[in-house]
């Protein structure tokens, strides 16, 4: 083993752990709040009457789309896959 492996390996054993910003069990309560909001703005959507100028449909949609991500990832972290 090289001098810079063994380094690097000490180095690494040294450091503390990872803790992550959010707390683990907060994350079936993220899901399923970002989820119900995805569904309520994907059904608030569906119904707005169309209207010339789409800011508000445009607004709309990102957050929605923000908030589906954000749910599909908390809740596949909620039931053990770690993406």
């Amino acid at each position: 083993m090289s001098s810079s492996y063994t380094s690097v390996k000490s180095l690494h054993n040294s450091l503390p752990s990872f803790h992550p910003r959010i707390p683990v069990s907060a994350l079936p309560s993220i899901a399923f709040l970002s989820l119900l909001g995805f569904f309520g703005l994907t059904f608030m959507f569906t119904t707005l009457s169309k209207s010339r100028l789409p800011f508000t449909e445009v607004a709309t949609v990102f957050i929605a789309s923000s908030l589906a991500g954000m749910g599909v990832v908390a809740l596949f972290c909620t039931v053990g896959v770690y993406v």
